[in-house]
């Protein structure tokens, strides 16, 4: 039987492409102490982990990711995992990322101003989270997703917040998740084919439309936030 998270975190942990492609786009601004939330398994965690960074804090609140992050990263000094909410931590960072977790938290809202209360000034918020929320169906409900998004929800006046990039990304992965909503309307989980299909195939021509396109559109929206200094 299929089960969330472990179904839906182990195939999509195999999407190297996708993740990749995503940190090419993020990566320049990750620096510094980092928190990271919802961790997962570690998916992104892996492929942006350099020892020479200063400190990373991993938050996951699902009993098995919890502890297979602690296996996977037992040996890393540099890297705390830990199970408690952003508001909760008693530190703060210079990076806190959201990357595919936003959807999942009822008060979104209330938890961007956290993680807000927790940089340090001139620190960046890195957010990657599903796009259009006409799209929303029976897999995200399936993996609690409480909505999509649309670019006007990001575009807002959040205090201290400096919007400095948002874009879409995945444009084949857009034209997939459509057709297989239509023509697989039943199921709820992709196969893991699909997921080295759109992976493997698709994400190597998803860099070019959508740098061909300027990022118009695609299934995941890239929003990179900077805090301003109070005076």
């Amino acid at each position: 039987m299929e089960t969330y998270p472990e179904t839906a975190t182990e195939r999509f942990d195999k999407a190297n492409f996708h993740i990749k492609y995503c940190l090419t786009i993020i990566k320049k601004f990750i620096k510094g102490e980092i928190l990271e939330v919802g961790a997962g398994c570690g998916s992104f965690t892996r492929n942006y982990y350099d020892s020479s960074i200063k400190n990373i804090t991993l938050t996951e609140p699902d009993k098995k990711n919890f502890f297979d992050l602690k296996n996977k990263f037992q040996n890393q000094k540099n890297v705390n995992i830990s199970d408690l909410e952003v508001e909760k931590i008693e530190k703060k960072f210079d990076t806190i990322m959201y990357l595919h977790v936003l959807e999942h938290i009822g008060d979104d809202l209330k938890e961007i101003k956290d993680a807000t209360n927790k940089l340090n000034d001139n620190g960046h918020l890195i957010i990657i989270a599903p796009a259009y929320q006409k799209l929303y169906g029976k897999l995200d409900k399936a993996v609690g997703h409480f909505r999509r998004y649309e670019k006007d929800f990001f575009k807002k006046e959040f205090q201290n917040l400096e919007l400095i990039k948002l874009k879409h990304l995945d444009s084949m992965g857009l034209v997939l998740y459509y057709l297989n909503k239509i023509f697989f309307s039943k199921e709820t989980f992709p196969s893991s084919l699909k997921i080295f299909l759109w992976d493997k195939i698709f994400t190597p021509l998803t860099i070019v439309i959508d740098f061909i396109t300027n990022y118009r559109f695609g299934k995941c929206l890239v929003v990179i936030y900077k805090k301003n200094r109070l005076f």
